[in-house]
């Protein structure tokens, strides 16, 4: 069979996939003008145009106050401590894989989180991983469509109010073809003194389960995130709960070829999904959580849908929306009530609203419009963006043409 060398991948591109890969051509002719029209915010050539980072004012124990307060977990707080004496400007990351539209954890709650980092005078490094996406096999294992959906999700992140002097954006696929030999060695060192039971228990980092079919692919996979850690000389590892044991992989690592300094682990919450039992948001459920650039009747018929049945707090994602999101952006939340319900209550702080709820004085028809609309006010930034600039809203409508894949 015909094949080529894809120049981007390396890879090899067959003659009956042309029919696909012509269509993806066709896609990114309808975008080609991005950055070009007059007026247009987007510049993919200058992502980090505005990074500059700036110390923190806050003194040595306010920082590491408000840095504990980014994670559910911190491994360990007195290495942070220590770190924070060290660096002004200690390195977080975080990678994300391109991979559909994004919902709001991954938008508002990411913001939000980075945002604390900043202050706190982190320099935060979002790894963009189009090489994990393909190794993954999402958008198809398509990487024209991966990059399109990563610089989507920066355009949301911008919008959203991420504080970007302290930010900077590196793609995957870009950084390891400028030191291949650096990044390779480290991830075959990695692959080397792990089994394969060890790293098929990382699976859950893929958002696969450990008894799904592993590909050899996925394989690589724990050993190339376990390896960005080192090449990006990160301090602080701000992932999600579901990457924790990847991250322990690293803190391994580091005792088996004896260095010290050990990578600390900043776990934040997984936020649930909307429906029962939905331990978090699926994009291939769109029911399942609130995408940023949902509008205004969206937000309220999925939260009017909601799970959240009245006094019960456990496993309730309304009121995780409104401890992690709401009150992550806003100071207080007023829920407006009907004289004979009580009448307006105004929260200044998640813990009074959770008292009032347990005890059943605050009703979920009550809580939920309130809690649609401080949504609606956190992502109309993000709208009105991908509504009035052109070029946004052209990069919109070709992602969601996408088919999104596990």
């Amino acid at each position: 069979m015909a094949a080529r060398i894809d120049s981007r991948t390396g890879g090899l591109v067959f003659v009956d996939e042309e029919k696909e890969y012509d269509e993806v051509q066709a896609l990114k002719q309808r975008i080609a003008t991005i950055g070009r029209v007059e007026g247009s915010k987007l510049d993919y050539n200058e992502l980090n145009a505005i990074y500059n980072p700036l110390p923190s004012r806050l003194s040595l124990e306010d920082r590491h106050k408000l840095i504990l307060s980014v994670g559910e977990e911190c491994i360990n707080a007195d290495e942070l401590l220590q770190l924070l004496r060290r660096k002004v400007h200690p390195i977080c990351y975080d990678g994300f894989e391109p991979s559909g539209r994004m919902h709001i954890a991954q938008g508002v709650f990411k913001a939000i989180n980075v945002n604390k980092l900043v202050d706190a005078g982190c320099v935060f490094v979002f790894w963009v991983a189009d090489w994990f996406a393909l190794l993954n096999n999402k958008m198809g294992g398509d990487l024209e469509k991966i990059r399109l959906v990563g610089k989507y999700f920066i355009e949301i992140w911008k919008a959203v109010g991420m504080k970007m002097t302290n930010v900077k954006f590196l793609w995957t696929s870009d950084e390891i073809n400028r030191r291949p030999s650096e990044y390779w060695l480290r991830v075959m060192d990695i692959a080397r003194r792990n089994n394969i039971p060890r790293i098929k228990r990382c699976a859950t980092i893929m958002g696969r389960k450990e008894e799904e079919e592993f590909q050899v692919a996925q394989a690589l996979y724990p050993c190339m995130q376990c390896s960005d850690i080192f090449f990006l000389k990160a301090d602080i590892c701000q992932l999600g709960m579901d990457q924790r044991k990847v991250n322990m992989l690293a803190r391994e690592y580091c005792d088996d070829i004896g260095v010290k300094e050990k990578p600390i682990i900043l776990s934040h919450h997984m936020l649930l999904g909307l429906k029962e039992g939905q331990e978090k948001a699926s994009k291939s459920d769109p029911d399942s959580a609130i995408f940023m650039e949902d509008d205004e009747k969206a937000v309220k018929d999925k939260v009017k849908k909601a799970f959240c049945p009245p006094g019960v707090v456990e496993k309730n994602p309304v009121l995780q929306y409104t401890k992690f999101i709401i009150f992550g952006y806003f100071k207080e939340l007023t829920i407006k009530r009907k004289p004979e319900n009580g009448g307006d209550v105004t929260y200044s702080t998640y813990e009074d609203l959770e008292k009032d709820f347990a005890s059943e004085k605050l009703h979920p028809g009550d809580l939920k419009p309130a809690v649609s609309d401080a949504i609606n006010r956190i992502i109309q930034p993000v709208r009105d963006h991908f509504n009035r600039d052109p070029e946004a809203k052209k990069l919109l409508e070709v992602v969601r043409q996408f088919r999104v894949t596990k």
